[in-house]
């Protein structure tokens, strides 16, 4: 196998071993979804590096659409605001960016959805403890161990891989099936 074969195939096996064994997280996690936005509740989603942009994309395709128009669902990337990001990194140092705009908008019912493919980000353990503090649920996308992360929130994805691309993967491709599915279950369409 060359290169590209062998990173294909890491790929494929990520993938087949989260199908086999973390189904029921993934339906929780749906569950959890369709139902704070059913309740009128919103999701924040967070993360670092590429999970910040997993985070941005999950949203917007929340905030827009999946597979169909349809009204828009209030989901927010806390990782957006380059002017709030630099204040409270500036400020308060940059562990609390995160924190305090969760802090700031979150409340009971809520969802945080924190991306982390090491579960050990101080930034990302600090907001879903305030989040916790304020009755939001938490759900965690991790890696492997889950390291920190899978014992402070509500739920946890631990993607089967200790290889970031794999996890970043894995974590891009659970949250289109949370998109599909929550259209469907909200708006009647059929996941593809």
């Amino acid at each position: 196998m060359d290169d590209i074969e062998i990173q294909l195939q890491e790929s494929i096996d990520t993938k087949r071993a989260l199908l086999v064994s973390h189904l029921d997280v993934i339906r929780k996690i749906v569950v959890t979804l369709i139902t704070a936005f059913k309740n009128g509740h919103r999701l924040y989603l967070i993360g670092n590096g590429g999970s910040a942009a997993d985070a941005q994309h999950l949203a917007g395709e929340l905030i827009g659409r999946f597979k169909m128009n349809r009204r828009p669902l209030p989901a927010v990337a806390l990782t957006t605001d380059t002017s709030v990001m630099t204040a409270l990194a500036n400020d308060f140092g940059y562990d609390t960016c995160f924190a305090r705009q969760v802090e700031a908008l979150s409340g009971p019912g809520d969802v945080v959805l924190a991306l982390s493919t090491s579960g050990n980000s101080k930034g990302i353990l600090n907001a879903v403890q305030i989040a916790r503090d304020r009755g939001a649920i938490t759900i965690g996308f991790t890696g492997k161990d889950g390291g920190i992360l899978k014992d402070a929130v509500d739920i946890c994805l631990k993607i089967p891989s200790d290889n970031t691309p794999r996890i970043q993967e894995c974590h891009i491709t659970v949250g289109h099936v949370l998109c599909s599915l929550i259209e469907k279950e909200l708006f009647g369409t059929t996941p593809q």
